[in-house]
């Protein structure tokens, strides 16, 4: 059985050492054995398998994501499982199918989604590994399981497939030079601000709510839904304005602190994500912002003099439009 692995894999298990570089290898050889000898990751079309990092020099225990073909495999996530993930990943992995099935799914949607959202965050890494390495290294690992249980709790809503995907690839973007990889150079947010700006917005709409009680439903005012999940912030230290993926219609819109009615962006996640790798990958159709380059960081021309940041604008250099 061909066993291919993502570059974004390589790179992580590099991150963490000799020793999970060495685990990478033999997993990829296990699993040309025996393709079958994961288990059902609670994503549609992806298994997982845990290495226990004991076998390994100063290696952690890894948790692996992989696709199944009937001629190949491929090896798309990799992140490293704290003591505490580990502990309660028997409890997990009973749970979380259970959790999957209570909820309204379309499978054939859901497997679709899976590979769109990986397909169009991997062309944006690929891009940023070989064009912009401060940014890709800015860049945070997946989150586990368990984190986006813990998160999923917080925010009392099941976070769409997409997104949980999304996460797992990435939890969150540090910024480089206080720049993020997307358009406007905004962040994708990590996952302790995401539960932060939803706690503070729901407890904005809980206040406009008691001052609206006796009004008529028409003349109720709504600055924050249950089901927004914040997801791009403007910065990697500005959450007042910024992206939420609305888990009830699919939908983007934007929020910001400053006043203005959040609206719907008419983006899904997937094509969000694909319009942002199309702009990196084919600059002259660019539409929604230019990109460019500050040395090893992307830098988004509309980006470009916030929070301080004017002085760049000198050294900032757009990407070639083709080639």
């Amino acid at each position: 059985m061909k066993v291919d692995i993502q570059p974004d894999v390589h790179d992580i298990a590099a991150r963490l050492g000799a020793g999970a570089t060495y685990a990478l290898r033999a997993l990829a050889g296990r699993l040309a054995d025996d393709p079958d000898m994961g288990r059902p990751s609670g994503l549609p079309g992806i298994l997982s398998v845990r290495v226990d990092g004991d076998m390994f020099d100063d290696c952690p225990d890894l948790d692996f994501g992989y696709i199944r073909e009937p001629d190949r495999v491929e090896i798309r996530f990799l992140m490293a499982v704290s003591s505490e993930d580990a502990s309660s990943d028997g409890e997990e992995a009973d749970e979380a199918p259970h959790d999957e099935q209570a909820r309204p799914a379309d499978p054939a949607a859901d497997a679709v989604a899976v590979r769109q959202v990986a397909d169009a965050w991997q062309r944006i890494t690929g891009w940023l590994r070989r064009n912009a390495p401060d940014s890709y290294a800015a860049l945070r690992p997946g989150a586990s399981l368990a984190a986006l249980a813990a998160l999923e709790a917080d925010l009392g809503v099941p976070i769409p497939i997409g997104l949980r995907v999304l996460w797992q690839l990435t939890a969150g973007d540090d910024g480089a030079d206080g720049w993020g990889c997307l358009p406007g150079n905004r962040v994708l947010m990590p996952l302790d601000a995401v539960a932060d700006v939803h706690r503070r917005w729901r407890e904005s709409q809980a206040r406009e709510d008691v001052r609206d009680a006796g009004r008529p439903q028409d003349e109720r005012i709504t600055v924050w839904k249950a089901t927004w999940i914040p997801v791009v912030a403007s910065s990697p230290a500005d959450s007042t304005s910024g992206l939420y993926l609305d888990a009830a219609t699919g939908y983007l819109g934007r929020w910001s602190r400053y006043g203005e009615s959040p609206d719907e962006e008419l983006d899904t996640l997937v094509t969000y994500l694909e319009e942002v790798a199309d702009m990196l990958e084919a600059p002259a159709l660019a539409t929604r912002d230019t990109p460019g380059l500050i040395g090893g960081t992307l830098v988004w021309r509309s980006g470009l003099g916030r929070a301080g940041e004017g002085q760049g604008e000198g050294r900032w250099r757009p990407l070639p439009l083709t080639g």
